[in-house]
């Protein structure tokens, strides 16, 4: 996935300020401690705020392919991307689980 192409160079959610074209996502001004997939999966989510996206969505826009049936890898990375958040951002909650839907990025917390 190319982060940032088309998409404006920066996302802020309060704190919390992504920089696709640099593969960067701070807090306060330091930097965040993500693998590229946290990266992409958070970029991909923040571009689309509000929306809902499917775990097919995600898989195909992070990974570039489509999913297997039992494929959970978007659960695993969306419960590590919110940990990693979580302890950065303790009085947020920017990701939204739609139970057998998807996830939502909710930039507002």
């Amino acid at each position: 996935m190319a982060m940032g192409t088309g998409q404006s160079s920066q996302h802020v959610a309060g704190r919390l300020e992504i920089r696709p074209e640099e593969h960067a996502a701070l807090v306060d001004g330091r930097p965040l401690s993500l693998t590229m997939r946290e990266l992409q999966l958070l970029v991909t989510l923040s571009e689309h705020p509000q929306r809902i996206m499917t775990r097919e969505e995600l898989f195909s826009e992070v990974w570039g392919s489509r999913p297997r049936r039992d494929d959970r890898s978007v659960d695993v990375y969306v419960s590590r991307l919110r940990a990693k958040l979580g302890e950065a951002l303790p009085e947020a909650q920017l990701i939204h689980t739609h139970n057998g839907i998807g996830y939502r990025f909710s930039p507002d917390g």
